[in-house]
């Protein structure tokens, strides 16, 4: 055999292979590349979509805990403003509650003191009566002394 001869059917083969290749199994590698490098490419899109839907996401987030916040703070505020409302009001009420008590107790003050002035007219007309018997030292009939009482109880 001839160092040529091999040479040549080498290349030959080498030569038949190389199209074979490129006829047969280049174009199912280049589909696989092709596609691999299209699942890479939305894998890498879609992990960019992620990131930013993400970061508005948080934005949105912390919006909202801002604006619960300051519903939060709203809430507080007039909760303290009706407690001091109530509290006023009870104020208010307990203040007229107190002045009518007060009212009340002067009037039944007015109605004891009354009714001592009345108990010492009384009181009054009796010793001016016994007074005036032990010094007339004489009895006086009943309806005259009635009478006297009367006319005593009505001047004091």
């Amino acid at each position: 055999m001839n160092i040529n001869l091999t040479l040549i059917a080498q290349a030959i083969s080498f030569a038949i292979l190389i199209w074979f290749i490129t006829k047969f199994v280049w174009p199912y590698l280049l589909n696989a590349i092709e596609t691999r490098q299209k699942t890479i490419a939305d894998g890498l899109a879609a992990a960019e979509r992620g990131k930013q839907e993400l970061d508005l996401a948080t934005q949105r987030s912390a919006d909202v805990v801002n604006d619960a916040k300051q519903k939060a703070t709203s809430i507080i505020s007039q909760a303290e403003k009706r407690a001091s409302e109530i509290v006023e009001e009870a104020k208010a009420n307990a203040k007229a509650e107190g002045d009518r008590i007060i009212t009340g107790a002067k009037a039944e003050i007015d109605q004891e003191v009354n009714r001592a002035k009345e108990g010492l007219r009384q009181q009054v007309s009796t010793l001016a009566i016994a007074g005036a018997e032990k010094i007339l030292r004489k009895e006086i009939d009943a309806k005259a002394h009635a009478d006297l009482l009367t006319s005593i109880a009505n001047e004091l």
